[in-house]
């Protein structure tokens, strides 16, 4: 049975590196106390140390995707994951760099480590759409999808404890070094067990092969990996108004994720008192519903696609319905008394941000698996400019207008994912004509 399940391991080792990449990211969040004692930052210049990473984000998730489809993601993976950990572990010497090497200025010292930082955990997902569209059937990727990114919600989840355990029993350097070697070995392991292609790999089975090129259930529209034209180049995801519109929608999920990534502690200590010792299970709550509907997603997308034939139905529609929920949500909150009701409506308003998560990824497999990596990358080169703007845009707000505006803002940015998931149509392969926006919505 495993030997025809090896597909499962592939997916499995990306989600705990996909977990690592999201425990490093978060840990500056739980680590923010000290930090911001120790070199005395505001909440306007703690909102740029959290936008910094943003920058080289962005960067790193276009031309991470590029490269995973030219030289594999095999590459990528070692390449990209060595790298962020190099630069984890550099995060316990910023300010000490910025004060010796940029003037005295220990913001710019974070600053430029957490820039390349970004720029070197940016491929990573792109990179994991690229090895889905290698290893995963087509009936299976929403499932594959949503196992792959798991480790967003879970990671997040998995920061609150993993990182005040470690700052309950040392300082926040030695626990940035200790997640650096981390993973370093986590990368070196994966590497020995992994391969760009199931073809190329020992431990798949030729009836495991033939499971995962299987052309069954193909809907219209949709390819396999390999019927693309080599002619594609990258600038052709702009023609598709699919992947367009995905793209901005996609932004809106990772406003509200990196809202709570990266605010969620310096929120929960300011507004309602609690300490740092509490936020080991505090700070998990907003995330254990995102960590099952990210799942359950895939699954339902997945399903929808089955029944009823049409991949706009299954993504599309889902979506718009997934982010109603979430808009409403957080537009609640500002009107919460107690950190209960706050923590709920987080709760209840993140999962259902999270579950259409997975179909801003498998759009860009219906429509181009062979560029998966190439135009996953630029989807999340358009979305992950909500990772500086969101940090950066609430530094602002909160010192302006109070915590209460973060939320406001946050409904704002799914609103605008409802509407431009409208003009979302992956049944329709044919490259986008010059329509505006108002004829997208209404057309089929």
């Amino acid at each position: 049975m495993l030997a025809n399940n090896y597909r499962y391991k592939v997916m499995f080792m990306m989600l705990i590196l996909a977990i690592i990449n999201y425990v490093d990211r978060g840990a500056i969040s739980y680590a923010q106390e000290e930090i911001v004692k120790e070199f005395g930052f505001d909440n306007m210049a703690w909102g740029m140390v959290l936008g910094y990473f943003g920058y080289g984000y962005i960067i790193g998730s276009l031309f991470g995707g590029i490269l995973a489809d030219k030289k594999g993601p095999k590459f990528v993976f070692t390449l990209v994951g060595i790298g962020w950990s190099v630069f984890v572990i550099l995060t316990a010497f910023a300010g000490e760099i910025g004060l010796a090497l940029f003037g005295g200025s220990a913001l710019t010292g974070f600053a430029v480590i957490r820039i390349f930082f970004g720029l070197a955990e940016g491929p990573a997902f792109s990179t994991i759409n690229k090895t889905n569209a290698n290893w995963a059937a087509p009936k299976e990727r929403g499932m594959a999808v949503g196992l792959g990114i798991l480790g967003t919600p879970l990671g997040a989840l998995l920061t609150a404890p993993i990182i005040v355990g470690i700052l309950s029993i040392t300082n926040w350097r030695v626990m940035f070094i200790a997640l650096g070697l981390l993973g370093i070995v986590w990368v070196l392991l994966f590497r020995k067990a992994f391969t760009n292609m199931p073809e190329d790999n020992l431990k798949v089975s030729k009836e495991e092969l033939e499971k995962i090129r299987s052309k069954e259930d193909l809907l219209p529209g949709e390819k396999m990996v390999g019927e693309s034209k080599d002619t594609i180049k990258w600038y052709d995801f702009f023609k598709h108004r699919a992947l367009v519109f995905n793209a901005i929608s996609y932004f809106s999920y990772m406003y509200v994720n990196f809202l709570l990534l990266t605010w969620t502690p310096k929120y929960l200590m300011d507004e309602f008192g609690y300490q740092l010792s509490s936020l080991w299970y505090i700070g998990m709550i907003p995330w254990t519903g995102a960590c099952i509907t990210v799942l359950l997603g895939g699954k339902i997308s997945d399903l929808l696609r089955r029944k009823t034939g049409k991949l706009r139905i299954a993504r599309s529609y889902f979506t718009i319905v997934c982010l109603a929920f979430t808009a409403t949500c957080f537009l609640l909150i500002p009107t919460a008394s107690s950190a209960v009701a706050v923590l709920a409506l987080m709760t209840i308003g993140n999962a259902f941000n999270s579950l259409p998560n997975t179909v801003y990824w498998s759009v860009v497999l219906d429509i181009e698996p062979d560029k998966a990596g190439t135009y996953g990358g630029m989807t999340h080169f358009v979305a992950n400019f909500a990772t500086i703007i969101a940090p950066t845009l609430t530094g602002f707000l909160v010192t302006y207008y109070g915590y209460s505006s973060m939320f406001v803002a946050a409904a704002v940015a799914v609103m605008i994912g409802m509407v431009t998931m409208f003009c979302v149509n992956p049944d329709k392969t044919n490259r986008t004509d010059r329509k505006d926006l108002s004829q997208a919505i209404v057309s089929e």
